[in-house]
Formats: structure tokens, C-alpha cells, sequence
């Protein structure tokens, strides 16, 4: 049972991995199962026009959550790994002019935004509530293919078929890959720690290197790193207003400034922590609003809440270098892959507890590690930061991860840092387990309420006024 950490960490653009990184993965795989050619057809027929409908989740937030822009990136050919944030307004206005797409190996498609780019908020898709219907036509408009695929979190994408064999497996793990610490939960990976000696952080690279060699591996985990990092410095050197309509103006750089000169007074601020972790957690999220280059972690609507927490590790503890960031990392992606494994990390299933409670909880599991804390405190840390994230509403005003998600990252990055700090004062013992926090937190999703699940129907989203 195997989660790599590059599943968990992914490089795309925001503002929302499941509603902006899923879609467009999945119009790329689309465009890609049209090339193959693998599927039925009339002798001769050709492809002529595509169309899109997002349903669910996808459907009432998606115009916020830039769910649509995403569509016709991935039409375009476009990956999240590799489009340049500020090329794609462009390329969005060039094909809503002209009312087709050209992907690359591709012909040209019919593609009109306004008539073929559907957001259905009446016919919801059973699998997810992150649904979407591709289809291609001939050029008489005659229906040749539709795929539907589902955008289960944190930039995963799954087809209809592959994820009715994931719910019959009971597990989201990638298949075929075997491990020497095969842990599908905390339980499991306390005892193959006790048994090996091995630290989580080695335990989980023993893992990556089953598949790849340590330099790439490094290589990878240092490109994470960097990519969150010059996440922050942007986030840090940009202000305005951020778009979507709300009017919310970007506070990172201010606050930063502000803070510049205090730590050059050099004067007592007991708050000083908190203020700097607040401020990197803002930056990234500020910047995932306004549609940057950033790092699931796990998903974009979370992506500052690790930055932040291994920043001020950098900051504030001379002894941080790099192979700390890594065992970081590492630390923070075997807690994850158990959350996602056995409950989920996409607020439209489970509300923001499984964003920035999983967030939260692989921050603190990574700064415990990297402060000298034994697997079990380890464990602890994470049952900690998540266990007061329970119960979590993801309500995003106007369907824009601005209101509350970026305060929302700040606060979480500073429940991480505290529950860290009480786990390495401990033994590791304690009442909670990780476990049982994860399986509340699964539970408490299915019974939480669909409106208060990325939908923007309940909660600040409609007792907010907007302006």
C-alpha cells in the first residue's frame, strides 16, 4: 500500500486542486483517449467538436474556483505542471474568439465556451461530488464519445471505472507498486518503526527508493521545497487586489514589511512565531487565489499551512539544513497518504477538516520529526493538529478560496507548530490515536451536510455579504 510523496506534493496552478488541477488533468486525459483511438467509431468518422459539463461541486463553485478556465486550459493541451499562470488568461481569450481548440497532435476542435462548456448544478454524477463529462462529436453533432472522470482531491483524477474498483478496494493508494514498510496505518507504521529502528522519514524513503534512486528522489523532494518556496517570496512581493470579484486586497507583503522592521529593532515580541508563520501561510494562499504556481499540500485550498510551518523551521532553528527539509517531507507525506488512504483530503467530501486538518497534521508530524521527536511523538503531533480541525466546514464566500481559506492556512500552520511542540514535550503516549482521529474525520464528512462541503450554499458563503 503505497502513496509516493510526489502523489501528495504536486506543482500545478491555483486556486483549487480539485476544482482547477483535477479538471484540467482530466481534459488532458480526454484529448488523450481521443488520439488513442481506442474506443468504437463509424469507419472513417472523425472527431470535430468537444464538449465539457462539470456537475457537483465543480458545477456551483466552479466559476470562483476557475474550474472553467481549467476546462479549456486542458482542451488547450495544457498541464498544470507546466502552464505559465500568466499566459493563460491568453490562451483562454484566444479560444473563446475564436471557438476552437488546437491541441498539440491534436487537429482542430469545435469549442465554444459559452455553449459547449457546461456547469450543471441540477444533474449531479453519482461517483464524487467533483464530477465531470467530457464528449466529442462528429461534424454533424452526432455523440461519438463521453468520458466521465471524477477530481477526488489534491489534484487526483480518476476515471468512472477506476474509481468504482478504488471503492471496491476500500483504499486510493496507487496498485502495483510494493514497498519494504507497506504501512496503511498509523498503528502499522508505529510498529514496523519499533521493529526497524528506522525513523518515519526513513522508513518512507526506503519506499521512494524502491522506485527511484536516492538523487532523484532528493532531486524531487528539493524541487517541492523549492517551488513552495518561491511560492512564499512571490506571494511576499505581490499586493493589489485579488480577482474573483470580492474585493479582498492581499496583505502578505504589508504585514511583512511590518514585520521586517520589528525584527530589526530587535525587540521582545512574544507573538513574533505566530506572526511570521501567519504571514508565509497568507503569501502562498494569496497567491493560489490569484491563480500562481503552487504545491498541493495536500491540495491547493491547504497549500500554505506546510510552507509555512517548514519556513519558520528554517527561520527560527539554527540546526535546520537541508536534509531536514527532506525528512520533513517525507514525515509529512506518510501521514498524509494514511489520511487520504482511510478518510480523504477533498473538501467536497469531507469539508475543510480534510484540507487543512490534513494540512495541519502532516505539518506537524514533518517539524516534530525534524526536531529530534520519536515516531511516536511523531504520531502524536499529527493526532493533535488534526484532532482540533474535527468537525472543519469548507465555506468558501462567492466559491473564491479567499474567504476564510487563507486566514484558515495561517491559523492551521500555527495549530501545527503548537501541537509539535506539546508532542516533543511528551512521551509519545496519549489518549487520541491518529487513527481514530482519521476515522472520526471520515465520519464526520459523510454526515456533514452537503452544503457546508466546497459548495458555497451554506455556512460564511451565504451569511457573508458580498460587495
Amino acid at each position: 500500500m503505497f502513496l509516493s510523496v510526489f502523489d501528495l506534493f504536486k506543482i500545478g496552478i491555483g486556486p483549487s486542486s480539485s476544482h482547477t488541477m483535477g479538471p484540467m488533468t482530466a481534459a488532458r486525459r480526454f484529448l488523450d483517449e481521443i488520439l488513442a483511438g481506442d474506443w468504437p467509431r463509424p469507419a472513417g468518422v472523425k472527431v470535430d467538436r468537444i464538449g465539457a459539463s462539470l456537475h457537483g461541486s465543480l458545477a456551483y463553485t466552479g466559476i470562483g474556483h476557475g474550474s472553467d478556465r481549467a476546462v479549456i486550459l486542458g482542451l488547450a493541451g495544457e498541464t498544470p505542471q507546466t502552464v505559465d499562470p500568466d499566459e493563460a488568461d491568453g490562451i483562454v481569450a484566444r479560444i473563446g474568439a475564436d471557438r476552437r481548440i488546437s491541441p498539440p497532435g491534436h487537429p482542430s476542435y469545435r469549442f465554444d465556451p459559452a455553449k459547449d462548456l457546461v456547469l450543471d448544478r441540477k444533474t449531479p454524477l453519482t461517483g464524487h461530488a467533483n464530477g465531470m463529462a467530457f464528449y466529442a462529436y462528429d461534424a454533424s453533432d452526432r455523440l461519438l464519445l463521453k468520458r466521465i472522470y471524477y477530481s477526488i482531491g489534491g489534484g487526483f483524477v480518476v476515471s468512472e471505472e477506476e474509481l468504482q474498483r478504488m471503492k471496491a478496494k476500500g483504499s486510493v493508494t496507487t496498485e502495483g507498486k510494493k514497498v519494504p514498510y507497506p504501512f496503511k496505518n498509523a498503528v502499522e507504521m508505529l510498529a514496523m518503526a519499533a521493529k526497524s529502528g528506522l525513523s518515519i522519514a526513513e522508513m518512507k524513503r526506503a519506499n521512494e527508493e524502491k522506485h527511484m534512486s536516492r538523487e532523484e528522489l532528493d532531486a524531487g523532494l528539493d524541487a517541492i521545497w523549492s517551488a513552495m518556496k518561491g511560492c512564499i517570496d512571490r506571494g511576499l512581493s505581490q499586493d493589489g487586489i485579488m480577482p474573483g470579484g470580492l474585493k479582498v486586497r492581499r496583505r502578505a507583503r504589508q504585514l511583512h514589511d511590518k514585520l521586517q522592521q520589528q525584527w530589526q529593532q530587535n525587540r521582545p515580541n512574544p507573538l513574533l512565531a505566530n506572526d511570521w508563520l501567519s504571514i508565509y501561510a497568507m503569501a502562498v494562499n494569496e497567491e493560489n487565489a490569484a491563480g500562481g504556481r503552487v504545491v498541493t499540500a495536500p491540495t491547493n485550498g491547504a497549500a500554505g499551512t506546510l510552507p509555512a510551518v517548514l519556513r519558520y523551521w528554517l527561520h527560527f532553528h539554527p540546526e535546520a539544513d537541508q536534509p531536514s527539509i527532506r525528512d520533513f517531507l517525507l514525515t509529512a507525506a506518510a501521514v498524509g497518504g494514511i489520511i487520504k488512504s482511510n478518510a480523504s483530503i477533498s473538501g467536497a467530501e469531507v469539508g475543510c477538516q480534510g484540507e487543512v486538518g490534513s494540512a495541519s497534521a502532516m505539518a506537524a508530524a514533518g517539524l516534530c520529526a525534524v526536531m529530534g521527536g520519536t515516531p511516536e511523538q511523531v504520531e502524536n503531533a499529527a493526532e493533535i493538529a488534526l484532532e482540533h480541525h474535527l468537525g472543519m466546514t469548507c465555506d468558501p464566500v462567492g466559491g473564491l478560496v479567499q474567504v476564510p481559506c487563507i486566514e484558515r492556512n495561517a491559523l492551521g500552520a500555527v495549530k501545527a507548530v503548537t501541537a509539535a511542540s506539546l508532542a516533543i514535550k511528551g512521551d509519545g503516549t496519549h489518549f487520541v490515536p491518529l487513527d481514530a482521529a482519521i476515522e472520526t474525520m471520515r465520519q464526520t464528512g459523510l454526515d456533514m451536510n452537503e452544503k457546508y462541503k466546497e459548495t458555497s450554499l451554506g455556512g460564511l458563503a451565504v451569511n457573508v455579504v458580498e460587495c
